[in-house]
């Protein structure tokens, strides 16, 4: 009953602020995946690989970035 009765006399502080945190966790979640997508993984790699060839980036930057990208793309893929 005392937990129900706190709820109650809590709710016009702590509903707006688990409405915020739910909707700051979505936007997360959606950034997140927009982030480890298939095309944006494949357009970050093409993009490292055209600095590489312009000359932007060093092997070493484009090896540590390529693992990355693939890392990830790898792991999206067995979700």
């Amino acid at each position: 009953m005392m937990g129900l009765l706190t709820r109650l006399v809590m709710l016009p502080v702590k509903g707006p602020l688990d409405g915020t945190f739910w909707i700051a966790s979505q936007l997360a979640e959606q950034v997140e995946k927009e982030r480890n997508s298939p095309a944006a993984l494949r357009q970050a790699l093409a993009e490292a690989e055209q600095q590489l060839l312009a000359g932007t980036l060093s092997e070493e930057a484009y090896d540590a970035i390529e693992d990355d990208l693939l890392h990830r793309l790898l792991k999206m893929s067995q979700r």
